[in-house]
């Protein structure tokens, strides 16, 4: 899909390059005095607007540079300008205005030696100097324009991150519910049906009876209810991450999150449960980060320590401590996810602005 997008820019640029050239030559064919030089700077600087994209500086002096020229030979008509109108605007689009007005007064000033003293001659400049400031002028507009269309797509972006993350967290609200139903109800139940057939066969062989086939099934059903409820109880609690912290971190970078990740210690991979808590800790924050801090850098720090792990993320945003937030279903799952594991969790403003996560997860209980 890209190449065929940089083939279409590819023509389309060539194609601009062809419709300049082929308007100023054939201009430039309605006067007698015009010769191959004349034509060959025509041709250059035409044939350097295919090239605007990539080199867009090196275009804007090829232009100019044989715009004046051609001016200085030839004395040509406005239409000449049009290859360093439309190299002026290019550059003026890609950031580069104080070159772009360079290269506009060079051309100008090139234009106006040709015979100063002409009124028509000046007349004609004072009509290119507004032609000029429109290119540029539009160019600054098209780059504004471009600025936008790419933060709407990056909001667009993450708005729909942010709900998927939301459904996700829906769904795992709602497996757990329905966990806890099935333990509550099922479990129960089941156990029951187990043990009173369980004590029916102990009753029967200790009298020496003859212990009924339908017993016997009743009592092996139950066991196997009772291990395929608790294999899907399981499934249904397990919520596995999806990567590491520098996955998340390459993920928050891209979204535009300025973040900065730093590892102290011994790394080594560590118990299911203390990484599947580490990975959660970091994503919650990224996300409040991203949400609430604005254009803020966040720093994760995760220090592997001999006894605990200390998982820290502190963003510059725009949390003060006057104005401290209220805590979430993300805070609050990152507590309890802590506190599970036997550690401490600290949350809130930073004394010099900002919010600050701090998360201290013991290995002994992890493990």
């Amino acid at each position: 899909m890209s190449g065929h997008l940089v083939t279409r820019r590819g023509l389309a640029d060539a194609a601009l390059a062809v419709v300049v050239g082929a308007l100023v030559v054939t201009t430039a064919a309605f006067d007698a005095d015009t010769t191959a030089v004349d034509h060959a700077l025509i041709v250059l600087g035409s044939a350097a607007l295919t090239f605007h994209r990539s080199a867009p500086l090196a275009v804007l002096a090829a232009a100019t540079a044989t715009g004046a020229a051609y001016v200085l030979h030839a004395h040509p008509g406005l239409i000449a300008a049009l290859p360093v109108l439309a190299a002026v605007h290019t550059a003026a689009r890609v950031g580069h205005r104080g070159w772009a007005a360079a290269a506009s007064g060079a051309y100008l000033a090139a234009y106006v030696a040709t015979d100063p003293t002409t009124q028509q001659v000046v007349e004609k400049a004072a009509l290119l100097t507004g032609w000029f400031l429109c290119a540029v002028v539009t160019g600054l507009a098209d780059r504004n324009w471009q600025a936008y269309l790419r933060q709407t797509e990056q909001r667009a972006l993450e708005a729909e991150r942010t709900r998927e993350e939301a459904a996700l967290r829906r769904a795992g609200e709602e497996r757990l519910r329905i966990a806890r139903e099935l333990h509550d109800s099922l479990t129960h139940s089941i156990s029951i049906v187990k043990l009173q057939a369980g004590v029916a066969v102990h009753l029967a062989r200790k009298r020496g009876e003859e212990v009924p086939p339908a017993l016997l099934a009743i009592q092996e059903a139950g066991g196997e209810a009772m291990r395929e409820l608790r294999a899907t109880l399981e499934i249904l609690r397990t919520d596995e991450p999806s990567g590491t912290p520098a996955v998340l971190v390459e993920r928050a970078r891209a979204a535009g999150v300025a973040v900065e990740l730093t590892v102290a210690g011994d790394e080594r991979p560590l118990p299911a449960t203390l990484d599947r808590a580490m990975y959660r800790i970091v994503q919650e924050s990224l996300t409040n980060a991203a949400r609430h801090a604005g254009p803020a850098k966040v720093r994760v720090r995760l220090d592997y320590g001999s006894a605990e792990l200390v998982i820290e993320v502190d963003d510059d945003g725009a949390a003060a401590p006057g104005r401290p937030p209220t805590p979430g279903i993300g805070l609050t799952g990152m507590r309890e996810r802590v506190t599970a594991l036997g550690g401490t969790l600290h949350t809130g403003p930073r004394a010099e602005g900002g919010f600050s996560v701090r998360a201290k997860l013991p290995l002994e209980a992890a493990g």
